[in-house]
């Protein structure tokens, strides 16, 4: 069987990079974790590319991801960021992300991370789908559901199921990759 990448990375260089180097490799570390929280609550609605050539800006723009600054954002903060062209200037997403932010670290006190706690949705360990064609993707799950409706129910906004089936893909708890992509091992 031939080696490809998954079709929907084919764009661009940015695009390929992210998809060779990033989707679907699991992550732990709350950070980075909590980077990607952000950045899919803004995708929602968007496209992931938008998003990714933004990336850098929102990591300026939002402190570096540090959920502990973000937490405490002031309304002038929050009007400097709708100020700020280099991302997504929509006053609910930003709004979203300070609360997240104060959320996700209640989560980390109640859980000891938040990686343990999101990763106990899938038992600890990814999901691995080997998906033969893109079509047989979902956007959504039963484990995407249920942790939507976890993080709903804990005060978190801009996480419906699909941004949380998402967010599973791009922290690599569940492996969409197809089974013929050049980046399976």
């Amino acid at each position: 069987m031939e080696k490809i990448r998954c079709g929907w990375c084919e764009k661009d260089d940015l695009y390929r990079k992210y998809h060779d180097e990033e989707w679907g490799k699991p992550i732990y570390e709350d950070k980075m974790i909590f980077e990607f929280l952000v950045l899919e609550s803004f995708q929602a609605g968007l496209s992931w590319y938008t998003i990714l050539t933004k990336r850098e800006n929102f990591r300026k723009a939002f402190d570096q991801f540090d959920y502990n600054k973000i937490a405490q954002y002031s309304d002038r903060k929050i009007q400097e960021l709708m100020q700020d062209s280099g991302i997504i200037r929509n006053k609910l997403k930003i709004l979203a992300t300070v609360n997240n932010a104060q959320k996700f670290i209640e989560v980390q006190k109640e859980f000891g991370s938040f990686s343990q706690y999101i990763w106990s949705f899938v038992n600890g360990s990814p999901i691995d789908n080997m998906p033969k064609m893109l079509s047989d993707v979902p956007a959504t799950t039963e484990i995407s559901d249920k942790l939507s409706k976890d993080l709903k129910k804990r005060g978190f906004k801009f996480m419906g199921s699909t941004v949380v089936y998402a967010h599973m893909q791009a922290t690599g708890m569940v492996n969409d990759h197809l089974e013929n992509c050049l980046t399976r091992v």
